[in-house]
């Protein structure tokens, strides 16, 4: 049996190069089909897993108090408050009432477009710059790799000491060992490094290396802080606290904004395990959009190839008659072009799942993520490729097959 499958596709390779041009259009259109299918969901496979760390690193057993400004309309002039900024007295006595264990944080956004600069070196006008806590680092799911975090006295003070990022640190002292205790200007302000936080890849919206951290009280004394919404995050010891975590939080800070029993909330509870749900089933959405692509232009190469092996047919008549009168059966000559017809859609299987991987580890380097070997996508497309030409192959085949060998024979 494997004899005489390796036969026909000896005999298939042989017709494929007697109509070449052909052949290779057909095989180019199938490759683009593939190339975008795998290429596509390998870019979304990298964008929902760097994503996915990015918020992991916030701790399964951490959740935020959020709001998302803004007003609606409800009238012609009547307008209602939706999501109310979170501000600094809301905050603080959050953190002062909230008593079930665990952390409290707070923290305020401050600028992604700060410049840093010590002696003569600056930096690009990308760096974020965040306000925090003495409980930051922890909610934020950053860590030191060298020096400390901010004291007491530094936060009561609101000292103007900065926590560096790992890559801004080396670009401006040579090493984040180099950088403590020394002096960075940042606006017109000059703080002074106290520690250095450990790097973790360029990551979603590339900027956790290049972040810095002030005190939450340097922010609210030297920046215009007026209109702030300040950002509540709280960690929990164990991820099975977490519900009751939440339900304390909620009815603290809906007391908090005296929310009437049965009132709606005007503020947000975000956790990374429902913020991660939330961006696979976008992403979900996504993979089915980019398969749909892909089949329409599959569907395409179909089409080209079912006319180039009618062609084939008609072309290998004579061939097929003499193939008749020499012994083949039906279930051959079936089988012969049933064989071209795969081995066709193979070979643009297999470019199109070269180039997709390339463009789609592109992809994955550029959003800052790892190489990714898309074996679920490698599969779907080899084996789609085999159905295509399995569909594509049938109808010649049958054709092929049912010629009248005599009539077959007499053909020019």
């Amino acid at each position: 049996m494997n004899k005489v499958l390796l036969e026909n596709i000896i005999v298939a390779l042989r017709s494929i190069r007697g109509q070449l041009l052909r052949t290779v259009l057909t095989v180019l259109i199938i490759a683009f089909g593939i190339m975008s299918l795998v290429g596509m969901l390998t870019s979304i496979d990298a964008l929902e897993q760097n994503i996915s760390e990015n918020f992991s690193s916030l701790g399964a057993n951490t959740f935020a108090i959020a709001n998302e400004g803004g007003k609606v309309k409800t009238g012609k002039r009547r307008t209602r408050e939706y999501k109310k900024d979170i501000t600094w007295d809301e905050a603080r006595l959050f953190k002062e009432r909230y008593s079930f264990p665990g952390s409290v944080s707070i923290s305020a956004f401050v600028s992604s477009v700060a410049v840093l600069q010590y002696q003569s070196t600056k930096t690009q006008p990308n760096i974020a710059v965040n306000a925090g806590d003495e409980n930051y680092l922890t909610a934020a799911g950053l860590k030191l790799d060298k020096g400390r975090n901010f004291s007491q006295t530094e936060l009561k003070t609101a000292a103007n000491v900065i926590l560096l990022g790992g890559e801004s640190a080396e670009n401006l002292y040579g090493s984040a060992q180099e950088a403590l205790g020394k002096f960075v200007l940042l606006g017109t302000r000059q703080y002074l490094v106290v520690g250095v936080l450990a790097k973790g890849g360029s990551g979603f919206g590339g900027g956790r290396d290049r972040s810095v951290v002030i005190p939450i009280d340097n922010f609210r004394a030297f920046y215009s802080a007026a209109g702030t919404s300040y950002l509540i995050n709280v960690t929990v010891p164990a991820v099975n606290m977490m519900d009751m975590a939440v339900a304390e939080a909620t009815g603290v800070f809906r007391s908090i904004r005296k929310i009437k029993a049965g009132g709606g909330e005007n503020f947000d509870i975000q956790r990374s395990d429902g913020l991660i749900a939330d961006i696979k089933s976008m992403t979900g959405y996504m993979a089915a959009g980019a398969i749909v692509i892909g089949l329409v232009t599959i569907l395409g190469a179909l089409t080209g190839l079912i006319n180039i092996l009618l062609v084939s047919v008609t072309e290998r008549t004579r061939e097929i008659g003499i193939r008749m009168a020499l012994g083949a059966t039906k279930r051959n000559i079936a089988i012969q072009f049933l064989t071209e017809s795969v081995v066709i859609c193979q070979l643009g299987g297999f470019f199109g799942i070269m180039l997709g991987i390339l463009i789609g580890n592109v992809v994955t380097l550029i959003i800052g993520g790892s190489f990714i070997v898309p074996w679920l996508w490698m599969t779907l497309a080899a084996v789609l490729c085999f159905v295509v030409g399995v569909v594509a192959g049938l109808y010649p085949a049958v054709r092929a097959a049912n010629l009248d060998p005599v009539e077959a024979l007499r053909h020019e």
